[in-house]
């Protein structure tokens, strides 16, 4: 029988990954020697050197983070991403471990797990909300497929040989069309990924606004759009093109026919990120992306 405790952490790890269940093993050990109940899914038990006390969930819904006060990631964006699934629907915040090579919604590094558990023991840690989207997918008028995304929602052609024709909108009004390859609908989350890759610009998490990026658009006018985080951002796939796919998060998957129509607007329920410093971004970016700012010479006094 699980033991009671006042306090309930849930743990997520890419148990595929060696690094993953090495941090999980401390991780627990550390959580439980301060008192901190951990839970995991039953699927990953089997992958992780795990002792008798940490309680098992079998199915790998919102309801298994019920009375959890934290959920640790371990892993890379993929990893985080599916976290944030869970984060999402249940509430909780999410404290991302980043086992992987750029993990810009983890908190923290490998190397700082004796840190990461003794601000978890301590509760030295805040919470900050990230904007995330709703998208609804139309055709003939009728709704056909409702997704959400934390970073992206990507539409994508399906057949390599042709482009996807497609119309944009904003705010009810056509703005430009084209071929192309895809389009990225953002978050500020999302600037660093999908998008970034696409030639759109970096947007500070504190930015609320929504991205609109082509993706190898043959057209003149094909710039990153940024947009009020009120503003509804539509793609129209045309009758006449093949029909395309809808990436949410790069996780869930839609097929979009021949003349469906993807809105895009900002989500009604944010994610909670678990936060264990006052971290500019400015230098999370140059880390992550090794950045050269040698020359830097600092603010002038």
């Amino acid at each position: 029988m699980t033991q009671s405790r006042a306090r309930t952490v849930f743990l997520l790890a890419h148990t595929g990954r060696p690094a993953a269940i090495r941090s999980a093993e401390l991780v627990v050990q550390g959580l439980l020697r301060s008192g901190i109940g951990v839970r995991v899914l039953e699927a990953e038990a089997a992958d992780l050197p795990l002792p008798p006390e940490v309680e098992l969930v079998k199915e790998a819904t919102p309801s298994c983070l019920d009375a959890c006060e934290l959920l640790i990631v371990l892993g890379g964006d993929g990893t985080l991403l599916r976290g944030a699934e869970f984060a999402r629907a249940s509430g909780v915040p999410m404290l991302g471990v980043n086992l992987g090579r750029v993990g810009f919604l983890a908190e923290a590094e490998r190397d700082d797990l004796d840190k990461v558990v003794d601000r978890v023991v301590t509760k030295a840690y805040e919470v900050e909300e990230r904007m995330t989207i709703d998208v609804v997918v139309h055709r003939n008028g009728d709704v056909v497929h409702r997704d959400w995304a934390l970073n992206e929602a990507a539409v994508q052609k399906t057949e390599p040989e042709r482009m996807l024709e497609v119309v944009l909108e904003i705010d009810g009004r056509p703005v430009t069309g084209f071929g192309c390859d895809g389009i990225v609908c953002a978050t500020p989350t999302g600037s660093t990924a999908y998008a970034f890759s696409a030639g759109g610009p970096v947007v500070w998490p504190e930015v609320e606004a929504l991205l609109m990026v082509p993706i190898s658009a043959h057209a003149l006018f094909a710039k990153p759009l940024v947009t009020s985080p009120d503003s509804v951002l539509a793609v129209e796939v045309q009758p006449h093109t093949p029909h395309g796919v809808l990436w949410c998060d790069g996780r869930r998957t839609a097929e979009l026919p021949a003349g469906a129509r993807v809105e895009v607007r900002r989500g009604a329920v944010p994610v909670r990120l678990a936060r264990l410093h006052h971290a500019v971004f400015t230098d999370r970016l140059v880390a992550k992306f090794a950045l050269p700012v040698a020359g830097w010479r600092g603010a002038p006094h």
